[in-house]
């Protein structure tokens, strides 16, 4: 993988499923990775083996080393990350790959924000202070290792943001992580990779994506 050009400080809220596989692309592709836990020991057989550019650390330790911050903690677990590290996180750019997962009557996934929010304009709001984005949500985490590893470039994954930067930085790190990136428009209108949404769990080509989301080009 090529090194990026304009290496990156990430650090990584929730080193799980999605934070793994992840912070493994982008230090692959140049970037500097803080992985950030309640409890950084535990961390410590994943992270060494990682090189010198990847480190364990608590969340605190992890935002304050990072300009980018990528929230991927399970969603019942954000709403006290975020009022512990909100003022930390102001003038980063946030990246949210949480979902607000939940099981209808019916069987059917749903957000449990309810119809009519996001939850990127959620993020938004609670970190007034942040540059927020949407990525890495709808995409089957168990797949984003192999698919971003073996068919790189290859896959779509959907982003949203309010903010252009957070919008450039944020198609960088999907491409560094072997996607193509394809904007949805701003976070209001991201409810396409939230739970039930028409993108969530879905995967396809960068054109594909944009077909199922009903947007042209």
């Amino acid at each position: 993988m090529t090194g990026s050009a304009n290496p990156l400080t990430i650090g990584i809220l929730g080193a799980g499923n999605i934070g793994r596989p992840l912070g493994r692309h982008w230090l692959a592709a140049g970037h500097r990775v803080t992985f950030g836990s309640r409890d950084p020991g535990r961390l410590v057989s994943f992270v060494e083996p990682l090189g010198d550019r990847a480190r364990a650390a608590t969340c605190a330790e992890a935002v304050e080393a990072s300009d980018v911050v990528l929230l991927s903690v399970p969603h019942p677990a954000l709403g006290e990350l975020l009022d512990e590290l909100e003022g930390r996180l102001a003038g980063k750019i946030v990246i949210d790959a949480t979902s607000p997962i939940g099981v209808s009557d019916d069987g059917l996934f749903v957000s449990l924000l309810g119809p009519g929010s996001t939850q990127g304009s959620w993020a938004a709001e609670r970190l007034p202070g942040s540059s927020v984005a949407r990525a890495f949500t709808h995409f089957p985490d168990e797949l984003l290792w192999s698919r971003g590893t073996r068919q790189r470039h290859f896959w779509g994954m959907g982003i949203a943001s309010d903010d252009s930067a957070a919008r450039r930085v944020t198609e960088t790190l999907v491409h560094d992580a072997g996607f193509v990136p394809v904007h949805l428009g701003g976070l209001s209108e991201s409810a396409a990779v939230d739970p039930g949404g028409a993108l969530f769990g879905y995967v396809s080509t960068a054109a594909g994506l944009r077909a199922a989301a009903g947007l042209s080009g």
